[in-house]
């Protein structure tokens, strides 16, 4: 018996289909490997590195290659954050526009360091290096939510909504 006859699987017969049906899409199985990883972020809220060897068998690519992938991305992450997941742009348009402050008076209203999940598990502040959101700096993403033109003063607001947001999630 193998390594991976003994592991229960980290990948759900849903999230295969759902990788399979994309490999008529793209030229190769490798060009399948962000949008993999985004299946499985996407239903676990996580990338397990158990996931990583069951996508590499699928792409037929060394887990090592997944991971390049997996890694260069700090959206992905091992372990599964809040139901909403606020980033917070610190690219330089949105620093000089106030974007530090903003993520130090979130993380302060949170109770949350940057990198951290709130004690009821629902919210996990980070920062972002680049949102793309530089003509409404500064910018913030909570989960498929865009905050545009954020102020300090918008913090109670904000926090509102994403608790409000992570509740509609369960």
């Amino acid at each position: 018996m193998t390594s991976t006859a003994t592991k229960s699987s980290v990948l759900t017969a849903e999230m295969r289909a759902k990788i399979e049906a994309l490999f008529p899409r793209y030229p190769t199985k490798q060009a399948v490997t962000l949008p993999a990883l985004h299946i499985v972020n996407e239903a676990l809220r996580c990338v397990p590195m158990d996931a990583i060897p069951e996508i590499a068998a699928m792409l037929e690519l060394s887990p090592a290659q997944v991971y390049d992938t997996l890694s260069f991305y700090g959206f992905f992450k091992h372990e599964p954050g809040g139901q909403v997941r606020a980033w917070v742009c610190r690219s330089i348009s949105c620093a000089l526009r106030g974007g530090e402050e903003v993520l130090d008076s979130l993380a302060h209203k949170l109770c949350v360091k940057p990198g951290e999940t709130t004690a009821d598990g629902k919210i996990t502040l980070e920062f972002g290096e680049c949102l793309g959101l530089c003509d409404f700096a500064p910018a913030m993403l909570a989960n498929e939510k865009v905050y545009k033109n954020m102020s300090v003063e918008q913090v109670d607001e904000v926090v509102a909504l994403l608790k409000s947001q992570a509740d509609q999630g369960n």
